[in-house]
């Protein structure tokens, strides 16, 4: 994906902790980045993101909520100001448990209200995010718009049952991303849309439910980022709306 460009700009959304810290970190590693915008919703939770931006003049913040589409507007206008395109967008942003908010074990778990929140953060962000940002990502370089998604929002290898919003709402990510890729091949062939598992990993999402998970199977944040960032770098437009696991192997829908 870097190949034959010389400066990259970035955006990676959901990077105050978790995986889309991870892609910041490794992202600013990289030289050929030239600007790297990161968003985060709440100050209180992003004090290693802010860090990272004191200390790199390449790293510039935004405060966005992404289920506010308002929000991302006026984000994105803030990204215009200073730059024509971007090359990298990766959404991160995901919800699996806060509050009272859980994965339902059973259908009379099934609360409409939670419903509506799994959706409100897994899927409705990244369409948004893909309305919006075509402007910036259509251009002559080849450009990667990746949300991250889970291989347990595949109907096609759904065999356990159970976490119904979860599910529900990557299920919805996955052809919400699959349906855009159809309109950007028309308007914006040199952008690549694609979804990715990334495997469990271990961070605040993942925690609860950690005890089931094999050792090797359980990613640090760093491997995670760096296995996905491999998948990415080796995607052509040919791959544009199709589900990747974090080894490159496809996903059923």
């Amino acid at each position: 994906m870097f190949d034959g460009l010389e400066q990259i700009n970035a955006l990676v959304v959901g990077a105050s902790q978790g995986i889309g810290l991870g892609f910041v970190k490794q992202l600013l590693s990289q030289p050929q980045v030239s600007t790297l915008y990161a968003t985060y919703r709440q100050p209180q939770t992003a004090p290693h993101l802010m860090a990272l931006a004191a200390g790199s003049d390449r790293l510039k913040l935004l405060q966005i909520d992404v289920t506010q589409e308002n929000q991302i507007v006026a984000g994105i206008q803030q990204i215009q100001q200073h730059t024509r395109q971007l090359h990298w967008v990766i959404n991160c942003v995901g919800i699996l448990h806060e509050d009272s908010l859980h994965p339902e074990k059973a259908l009379r778990q099934v609360d409409p209200e939670q419903l509506l929140r799994y959706f409100q953060v897994n899927s409705l962000p990244t369409v948004l995010l893909a309305k919006h940002l075509l402007p910036l990502l259509k251009h002559s370089d080849r450009s990667l718009f990746a949300a991250i998604s889970a291989k347990i929002g595949s109907i096609g290898d759904n065999r356990l049952g159970g976490w119904y919003g979860y599910r529900a709402s990557k299920a919805a990510l996955n052809m919400l991303m699959k349906t855009a890729a159809i309109e950007y091949s028309r308007k914006s062939p040199q952008t690549i849309l694609t979804v990715l598992h990334p495997g469990t990993t271990d961070t605040k999402l993942s925690q609860p439910f950690q005890q089931n998970v094999a050792p090797e199977k359980l990613f640090t944040v760093d491997r995670t980022v760096t296995q996905l960032i491999e998948v990415m770098r080796q995607l052509s437009p040919a791959d544009s709306g199709e589900f990747f696991s974090w080894d490159g192997s496809r996903l059923p829908w």
